[in-house]
């Protein structure tokens, strides 16, 4: 195969380093903690600075540039890529690496996807050291690229693209589902808002308010000395440990785990720590992190964990479940105050469990869990889809990449995922 030296079809550019005074308004800042194990940036949780006195015109990003982690104590980071697939105000830390391209020999998309193959991260390994934890410009220019013809590269890019699309169109799906429920959560049981039952409309001495917001359309209130503010009459206050099922997890550790095993180990910090062969708690299970610097991190997991270094909690219905859910985050502030311990900040089951809450009426819970738990299994749905996506496109990468799988056979694959999906690519 035909191949190319990155430096020959491309010109570099480091980012730039700002100061505190930097930070305002006026352009979007890409830093290392946007990349994550994202193709392109998410722009709508950039940060912004201001860039005046500070930048020159060819600092800023392009549509189709290429930014790499250049710098990173994290050596699994250097090297990860960030495609810009459209213009935008845009400018990136000194941390990066920008590649720009000077020929049209290759296609922006495709190179882009080619930087997220094992084969590439070989390539800068093998420039810069086995354990790489800098990348420079001469790394990059040295490296080569596979030179497919042009109407390849696009049919590869495609390929590729259409999978990438359909998982950001379930994440997007998924994040308006979880909006959602926290707005009608806020709305319901924070404004008490929720909507009047007819039998409670007929109680209240009006039937014509059925339907209509409680606390506006003057519901009765009482105060409740153990929250301090008014709830609705009729509503009970306990303890949240009386209310739902809050229990500490159960140690394991990586070394004792079973890490050949497929289910995620939950224990102190912001995501899973490790795999383990068997679970001990089902999906739709509440977690708050118990210790670390992520002590009262609450988390919720739709598939079955191993609850380790952290507290959990799960009501008697998953209606129940995310009513909790949303209680909890609305205290997420509150919780994490609650750490305490210089050396190992810990959160314990004892401090949920004493949290007062204001429990709602069944036939309210079940008129709310009508609405949020079908979202909920949506958003489950999409998320294994999401997964066997992901698969599918990390398996045609290389492939298609070495020529290994032809453009006809990758679109086959495609279109059995299609079928297994039903609805995919609408």
């Amino acid at each position: 195969m035909i191949q190319i030296k990155f430096g020959e079809i491309a010109e570099f550019r480091n980012g730039l380093n700002f100061a505190k005074e930097s930070q305002g308004k006026g352009c979007l800042l890409i830093g290392i903690p946007d990349f994550k194990d994202r193709f392109i940036p998410h722009y709508e949780t950039l940060t912004e600075i201001n860039p005046s006195g500070i930048t020159k015109a060819e600092d800023f990003l392009k549509k189709n540039d290429i930014l790499f982690v250049r710098s990173n104590g994290n050596k699994d980071l250097v090297g990860r890529s960030l495609f810009i697939d459209k213009n935008i105000k845009a400018l990136y830390s000194g941390f990066c690496i920008r590649a720009r391209l000077t020929s049209d020999l290759i296609s922006p998309i495709f190179l882009a996807y080619f930087t997220r193959t094992n084969r590439f991260k070989s390539l800068i390994s093998s420039s810069g050291g086995t354990s790489i934890q800098n990348l420079n410009q001469g790394i990059l220019a040295n490296v080569k690229i596979p030179l497919f013809p042009k109407k390849e590269q696009q049919q590869i890019a495609s390929v590729l693209s259409s999978l990438d699309s359909k998982i950001e169109l379930n994440n997007k799906i998924n994040a308006e589902l979880e909006a959602m429920a926290k707005l009608i959560y806020d709305y319901w049981f924070v404004q008490f808002e929720f909507p009047i039952e007819a039998a409670l409309a007929a109680k209240m001495g009006d039937s014509s308010l059925a339907g209509k917001p409680y606390k506006s359309s003057g519901g009765p209130m009482v105060y409740n000395q153990d929250l301090k503010r008014e709830i609705p009459e009729g509503w009970e206050v306990d303890s949240l440990g009386n209310y739902a099922v809050v229990k500490k997890g159960t140690l394991v550790t990586e070394k004792t785990a079973d890490t050949s095993g497929k289910i995620k180990v939950v224990s102190a910090g912001l995501d899973y720590s490790y795999f383990h062969s068997k679970s001990n708690y089902e999906a739709n299970t509440i977690t708050i992190s118990a210790s670390g610097a992520s002590a009262g991190y609450i988390n919720f997991w739709r598939e079955p964990i191993f609850a380790c270094d952290c507290t959990t909690v799960r009501g008697e219905s998953d209606s129940v479940t995310l009513l909790v859910l949303g209680f909890l985050k609305m205290r997420q502030a509150y919780i994490y105050q609650q750490a305490r311990g210089s050396a190992q900040p810990h959160v314990y089951p004892k401090d949920i469990e004493g949290l007062k809450i204001a429990i709602p009426p069944k036939s309210l819970i079940e008129d709310f869990g009508a609405i949020v738990v079908p979202g909920n299994q949506t958003i489950t749905i999409n998320l294994k889809q999401n997964q066997e996506l992901s698969s599918l496109r990390d398996w045609l990468l290389p492939m298609l990449m070495n020529g290994q799988v032809t453009i006809k056979e990758a679109e086959e694959q495609l279109s059995m995922a299609a079928e297994e999906r039903g609805d995919y690519g609408k």
